[in-house]
């Protein structure tokens, strides 16, 4: 068996590690940055959807994406115990509007995005009632069409920049937990194949680690868009828990459906 310790990692071939680069996902990778783990990993950062891309093609052993993606998977794993999920609220995750869900004609769906899009086209069947037109948005400026009868899906970071600038603001999270009583996992650590058992216990300490240090992160991003404070300890739940693997099954079914 294979043994990682960090003087030990060097000779063998790192580990390929996406990470995706949202405000969301720094409590996370707080620790994977930081020596001794850092020097044990190759690590590569992009939005979510292209993180899945980057896994299904083999550019990546291990990468964090959306769980949308997981049934286009023959085999998947999900590493460790942290995740991108909430208990209700996420705020960085919304349908934007200038008019009440009803009166929406045409919906952007955000091009970095799988697991949210699946949401929205559920909440948008099962619950909401309403069959837009639906768009796809191919780069940033779908932004710009989001007025009059048209909404748009936006995640991340863009979304807490939009939260500013939208009069209706539809929160994904706290609809699925309106309707299902369950928290949501947008995203997971992912492999295609087996790692090394002393790797993920390395993998999910790192993980870890930030979640400890949640003052120091906001003060280091100086971001005045949102309250980070605010988002990182109530809207964000990164401990991937027994109720969330149950959520995460539950929305996995209903793509199913």
């Amino acid at each position: 068996m294979c043994t990682f310790a960090p003087a030990k990692i060097i000779e063998l071939n790192k580990i390929r590690v996406g990470i995706v680069n949202y405000l969301n996902t720094k409590p996370l990778i707080y620790g994977i940055e930081k020596e001794p783990f850092r020097s044990s990993i190759e690590l590569t950062g992009a939005y979510p959807a292209k993180v899945a891309r980057m896994l299904a093609e083999g550019q990546i052993d291990v990468g964090l994406i959306p769980i949308a993606t997981l049934p286009q998977f023959p085999e998947y794993h999900i590493v460790g115990n942290y995740c991108i999920g909430t208990e209700g609220e996420i705020a960085s995750v919304c349908l934007f509007s200038e008019v009440p869900l009803h009166s929406i004609e045409r919906v952007y769906l955000d091009y970095q995005s799988r697991s949210s899009v699946a949401l929205l086209k559920w909440l948008m069947r099962e619950s909401w009632g309403i069959k837009p037109e639906i768009l796809q948005a191919e780069d940033e400026s779908y932004r710009d069409q989001i007025k009059g009868t048209t909404a748009g899906l936006v995640i991340g970071d863009r979304a807490l920049e939009q939260r500013k600038v939208s009069t209706y603001i539809y929160d994904l999270g706290s609809e699925w937990r309106a309707i299902t009583g369950l928290p949501f996992v947008f995203a997971a650590w992912v492999s295609v194949k087996p790692l090394p058992e002393d790797f993920i216990r390395e993998f999910d300490a790192a993980n870890g680690l930030g979640l400890n240090y949640i003052d120091n992160i906001v003060e280091d991003i100086h971001y005045p868009t949102y309250d980070l404070r605010k988002y990182y300890k109530l809207h964000l739940s990164y401990e991937l828990d027994e109720r969330k693997r149950a959520a995460m099954q539950k929305f996995l079914s209903v793509l199913d459906s």
